[in-house]
């Protein structure tokens, strides 16, 4: 009989290196996994690549594990990586080709895994973080609302009609594309993106979709184009910031199961009667994210609001066309 029981560490706040992120099961010290798979640190040279946390100190991709029992690390994350890494090795086709569900998981290991080294070091009585993400309510009922629908995982699950994120595939062009790798997450906003060759992940991990729909005219229009590394850069701030005024937490409830059920079914409300779903967009706080991710091209703010009612734009035209960069660098 299938075990439906999840696990929901945020009740407690048990977050320790004795316990197993996705079951719970108590487990000793050496029992972990990586956050970033070996398969992906070996391919791309990560294993001694830093990484900055959210409490500033910087560790590396090889370095970054997290509690895991032996037969969650069998059973779930070996399965998701080697049908992950088989995609991959197809390039934007296979990973197009995938369930979302299972991109979904594997983005949301990799966001969950960053998370929970941080809470667990907030929990230790030493340690004084300058953020502390267990210290904001607002921001734990919404990771314990992911981590809910993260153990689909674990928990064989069926989402109704809804995926809990907005996920975005971007092919580059490959004489421009000189970073064969590139990880950015947002912790507070759920936002990620992550570079595999010639391919970009995009995703909003908590949106039900919602982003992706308001952005699905310029997202066609990227579709069967290559993009220029800086047209990439431009859609990722705009689902960073997408991401950062989206004003609302979808709740997700469980249908009660039946004795004979193998899944559950979970349902989802997204309150906007009270709260508006996005907060108003700001063109200023947009240019700054903007800038942020065009700062290899060194271009600043003066120079993307020249025109302030209609920022510069390297994906569309003025007629809200898609804009071609045909002069690629031989």
């Amino acid at each position: 009989m299938t075990d439906l029981t999840l696990y929901d560490p945020f009740e407690k706040m048990q977050f320790t290196d004795k316990h197993c992120f996705l079951c719970g099961a108590s487990i000793t010290p050496e029992q972990r996994a990586p956050v970033f798979a070996d398969w992906l640190q070996q391919r791309y040279s990560l294993q001694q690549k830093e990484l900055l946390l959210l409490d500033k100190s910087v560790t590396t991709f090889g370095e970054l594990t997290i509690p895991c029992c032996d037969h969650c690390h069998t059973h779930y994350l070996l399965p998701l990586e080697t049908e992950i890494e088989s995609a991959a090795a197809q390039g934007i086709e296979g990973l197009r080709a995938l369930d979302q569900q299972r991109l979904f998981q594997w983005i949301g290991k990799m966001y969950y895994g960053t998370l929970v080294t941080e809470l667990i070091k907030e929990m230790n009585p030493l340690m004084l973080p300058q953020y502390a993400v267990s210290e904001d309510p607002r921001m734990l009922g919404r990771f314990g609302s992911f981590f809910q629908v993260l153990q689909s995982l674990r928990v064989p699950m069926m989402f109704s009609d809804f995926l809990p994120c907005s996920l975005f595939l971007l092919d580059v062009h490959p004489l421009e594309d000189e970073l064969p790798f590139e990880y950015q997450d947002e912790l507070t906003t759920m936002a990620f993106s992550i570079k595999l060759g010639s391919v970009v992940i995009v995703c909003s991990l908590l949106d039900n979709g919602i982003i992706q729909q308001a952005m699905g005219k310029l997202y066609r229009l990227t579709q069967g184009q290559q993009l220029h590394p800086i047209q990439v850069a431009e859609f990722k701030a705009r689902v960073f910031y997408a991401a950062y005024i989206f004003n609302v937490v979808p709740e997700y409830f469980i249908r009660p199961p039946k004795p004979d059920d193998d899944h559950l079914v979970l349902d989802t409300l997204i309150d906007d009667i009270r709260n508006e779903i996005f907060n108003p967009w700001d063109m200023t706080a947009y240019a700054h994210m903007l800038e942020e991710m065009l700062k290899p091209w060194g271009i600043r703010e003066q120079e993307i609001m020249a025109t302030p009612q209609q920022p510069l734009s390297f994906l569309t035209t003025e007629a809200q066309g898609f804009r071609p960069i045909v002069q690629f660098r031989k």
